[in-house]
């Protein structure tokens, strides 16, 4: 049974695989011209895949065509490539295109998972007794689109995350509008938040202090759902990753993949082309 259904997977393969670099089937300069053919993007694509669905490890999903540690490398290479945040660009571009983001409310959050592994973005967790965890930072448009996304060590605290959060955004989607409203729960009340929220032109609905927060809920519960969205791929749940880098592309992989979803969700309904999925739910 496949990771994804292939009305999503397939799409997402097209972008990912269009931003490549050209290989060769062998490798060029052998002393004996007898290298090993080189394992197909394709096939690790989908070894990638069955990682961040189910969060297992390598040695796990791997194949007697494909290694865990040609897993590994081309992971590495791609994230220092920058791919999956590229691909997760151009799915916000199509999903505008098609259906259009919008970007006059801007929630932003952030949630705290599990990293047993330790690495780079993992700290000690306020909220699993000290053991290692991942914070991750995420912005979502009014629907719950995932705009831009930031990790950090899980004692980071959510305001100063907001800036770079923010900066995030501006680098997937561009410029933002003029009139931008950002709903913030009340750990970003404080007056570092509104001060940023000022300078760059932005209204900011923030929750108070105090006040029990199902009575001002507000509009920032989609970025709550997206989150939801997100922890739904097991490698996001029980980070084992340690590189930073590594962390990035598979947050981004996993946006990319909620986005496109979200499209082909809302595209169904307003337009019509070949190998449309009839699946009513993509998950």
């Amino acid at each position: 049974m496949p990771a994804l259904p292939s009305g999503l997977l397939e799409p997402l393969w097209d972008q990912f695989a269009a931003l490549l670099p050209t290989r060769e089937e062998f490798a060029t300069g052998h002393p004996l011209g007898c290298h090993r053919r080189r394992v197909p993007d394709r096939t690790v694509f989908e070894h990638v895949v069955l990682a961040l669905v189910h969060g297992s490890g390598y040695e796990r999903i791997s194949t007697p065509g494909c290694s865990d540690r040609t897993i590994r490398r081309r992971v590495k290479e791609w994230a220092e490539q920058g791919i999956s945040k590229t691909v997760h660009a151009l799915a916000l571009e199509a999903y505008d295109r098609m259906i259009g983001l919008e970007l006059g409310d801007i929630s932003v959050d952030g949630c705290i998972t599990k990293a047993p592994s330790g690495g780079d973005k993992a700290g000690r967790s306020p909220v699993d007794r000290g053991k290692q965890g991942l914070k991750r930072s995420v912005a979502a448009d009014s629907y719950g689109v995932p705009l831009g996304i930031v990790s950090a060590e899980a004692n980071h605290h959510d305001s100063p995350l907001l800036g770079p959060t923010l900066e995030a955004t501006k680098e997937q989607v561009g410029v933002l509008p003029a009139a931008v409203n950002v709903n913030l729960d009340r750990g970003y009340d404080s007056a570092k938040s509104r001060s940023l929220i000022a300078e760059l032109g932005f209204t900011a609905e923030i929750a108070r202090k105090g006040t029990p927060a199902p009575i001002q809920a507000g509009k920032r519960w989609v970025v709550e759902r997206t989150h939801a969205w997100m922890n739904g791929y097991g490698k996001l749940q029980r980070w084992t990753e340690r590189s930073s880098r590594v962390v990035d592309f598979y947050l981004y992989l996993a946006a990319a993949l909620v986005t496109l979803r979200m499209l082909i969700r809302r595209a169904t309904d307003r337009y019509r082309w070949d190998g449309r999925s009839t699946i009513r739910r993509l998950k």
